[in-house]
């Protein structure tokens, strides 16, 4: 078995329920995850960072921190997949990486990888910070549409956190 199709797997149980079942695999996949996403091969290494995700590994957030800085577009991409899954159930997940992900929002050269890390902020709790940037991308013309649709967004669906509370 591949790590691609044993993160399938893990993400198979996690979607079940079967936590016990989750918790093997992740012990016996934990070291082939950590060697992948030091590969190489970019390849490797996007398929790792996804994998923690379908793993719903929260213990490797460090890890995915160094994919959201990855040289590769494909790795960083990968990282913010996971982030996003992770931090649909543990929203807490956002602010350990939330200084990458505006970074990201603001400088990365791939479209792609902000409108990711954008979609991954709105998973996190509203904080004034975030809520400045979305606001600035959100009034900026000169934006890419597309981001700048993301960022409307994600800020109306924080704006709307802020005011449940």
């Amino acid at each position: 078995m591949t790590l691609a199709e044993a993160a399938a797997k893990a993400d198979e149980f996690a979607q079940r329920g079967a936590e016990r079942e989750l918790a093997a695999l992740r012990t016996e996949w934990q070291d082939e995850l950590e060697g992948a996403a030091r590969a190489e091969d970019f390849r490797e290494r996007a398929v790792a960072y996804k994998a923690i995700g379908m793993f719903r590994f929260r213990q490797k957030l460090e890890l995915l921190g160094r994919g959201l800085d990855d040289e590769s577009p494909a790795c960083r991409g990968s990282a913010l997949v996971s982030l996003e899954l992770l931090s649909r159930e543990h929203p807490g997940a956002i602010n350990t990486l939330r200084s990458s992900l505006h970074r990201l929002v603001d400088s990365d050269p791939q479209m792609a990888v902000r409108r990711l890390a954008l979609v991954c902020l709105r998973n996190g709790p509203p904080r004034g910070d975030t809520i400045g940037i979305l606001s600035g991308l959100a009034g900026n013309d000169e934006a890419d549409k597309d981001v700048r649709a993301t960022a409307i967004q994600v800020l109306a669906a924080l704006k709307k956190k802020t005011d449940k509370r």
